[in-house]
C-alpha cells in the first residue's frame, strides 16, 4: 500500500509517498480499513520535525491521526462492524495511508450526506472540542464559551458545538479575516489579537465575563483567562502555539475557585479515547444527521501533495481543516 512518509525528520521537503507493507489480517476487535481520506493536523508538522513521536506500536514514519473509509475486513470481536461500512474515526498514528488498522471502539458511522472527504475533516476537531467543552468543561446552554484561535478546525467545531446547545460563543484570532468567516460557523463576538497586550487590555475591561475558555494558544493568553473568568470557571488548555510556561497569580485561582484542566487525546489509553469516541457518536452525531452542524473542510489536497498541504498549514493559510485524499 501507499503512505505518506517521513523519510527523516525536518522541513516538509522530508515528506514522500512510499510502499510499505499492508496491514496483517484484523483479528479480536480490530478493524482493517481502506483509507479514502485523511485528515492533517499540527501535530504531524511536529512529528515530522521530530518532536511529538507517536505511542509505542506505531511508526513514527507515518503519520495521521483521522481517517474516513470503508471496512474491508473485522475481526471476530469488532462488534457491529463489517465489510463495506462507511466508517470514520480517530488513531494514534498511521492514519495517512491507503491502508490502517484499527480498533473498533474507535470508530463511528459516517452520517448520511457527507462523502470521505468532508467525514475526515470531522473526527480530531469534533471529539477535541466535545470531549474539551461539553465533556470536561460541562459548558451548558445560555453559558458564554471564549474559543482562542477560532479559526482552527477544533476551534470552529467549538464554535459550531456551543451553538448547537444555545451558549454564547466570543472567539479569539490574529487576523480579521478569519474573525468574519467564523462569523458563519455561529461566533457572536470577536477579538482580534494581533497586536501585543491587547487580550490583556480585553481582560480588564471584560473581568469575569465567561464561563468557559478553550485556549487552543497556551502561555501568553494565560493570565487574562483567568482574569475573563467568572467565578467557578472552566479552562481548557489543548494547545501550546504560543509557549509552555507562563506565570500568573494562585490566588485569583483559588478566589475565583477556578477549574483549569490540561487535556490531550492522542496519549489516551484506548478505553478513554473509546469513551470519548461514544460520546461523539451519541451526542454530536444527531446534529450531523439533522444538518444543524457541518464538516470545517478548508481544502483537499491529493495525498501526493502533502508537502503543499504541510507548508499551507504551517503559514496558518488554511481556516478548518485540511484534508489529504487517497
Amino acid at each position: 500500500m501507499k503512505a505518506v512518509y517521513i523519510a527523516s525528520f525536518g522541513g516538509a521537503e522530508k515528506l514522500e509517498i512510499r510502499d510499505v507493507p499492508d496491514p496483517p489480517p484484523p483479528k479480536g476487535t480490530e478493524v482493517l480499513i481502506r483509507v479514502r481520506a485523511a485528515g492533517v493536523n499540527r501535530a504531524d508538522l511536529l512529528q515530522r520535525q521530530g518532536l511529538y513521536p507517536p505511542p509505542a506500536g506505531y511508526s513514527p514514519n507515518i503519520p495521521g491521526l483521522e481517517f474516513a473509509g470503508d471496512v474491508i475486513e473485522a475481526g471476530e470481536q469488532a462488534g457491529e462492524w463489517k465489510a463495506g461500512d462507511p466508517v470514520f474515526g480517530i488513531t494514534a498514528g498511521e492514519a495517512q495511508a491507503e491502508k490502517l488498522m484499527v480498533d473498533a471502539a474507535l470508530l463511528a458511522r459516517i452520517p448520511a450526506g457527507l462523502d470521505f472527504e468532508q467525514a475526515a475533516a470531522v473526527p480530531e476537531a469534533f471529539i477535541t472540542a466535545h470531549d474539551a467543552v461539553m465533556t470536561q468543561g460541562e459548558l451548558k446552554q445560555g453559558e458564554v464559551l471564549m474559543v482562542h484561535a477560532a479559526g482552527s478546525g477544533v476551534g470552529l467545531a467549538a464554535i459550531q458545538l456551543a451553538k448547537a446547545i444555545g451558549a454564547k460563543v466570543i472567539g479569539t484570532s490574529r487576523t480579521e479575516e478569519k474573525l468574519e468567516r467564523c462569523r458563519e460557523f455561529g461566533l457572536d463576538e470577536e477579538v482580534l489579537t494581533a497586536e501585543p497586550g491587547y487580550l490583556e487590555d480585553h481582560a480588564d475591561e471584560n473581568a469575569e465575563t465567561v464561563d468557559v475558555i478553550l485556549d487552543l494558544v497556551g502561555a501568553a493568553f494565560f493570565g487574562a483567562n483567568l482574569t475573563l473568568l467568572r467565578p467557578k470557571g472552566r479552562l481548557l488548555l489543548i494547545g501550546l502555539t504560543s509557549g509552555r510556561k507562563a506565570e500568573f497569580d494562585l490566588s485569583v485561582a483559588l478566589r475565583k475557585r477556578l477549574k483549569i484542566v490540561g487535556s490531550v487525546l492522542r496519549s489516551r489509553s484506548l478505553e478513554e479515547k473509546g469513551a470519548a469516541v461514544r460520546a461523539f457518536s451519541a451526542e454530536v452525531l444527531p446534529f450531523f444527521e439533522k444538518g444543524i452542524l457541518r464538516p470545517n473542510l478548508d481544502r483537499v489536497f491529493d495525498a501526493a501533495d502533502v508537502r503543499e498541504a504541510h507548508e499551507f498549514m504551517a503559514a496558518n493559510r488554511n481556516f478548518g481543516k485540511l484534508v489529504l485524499r487517497f
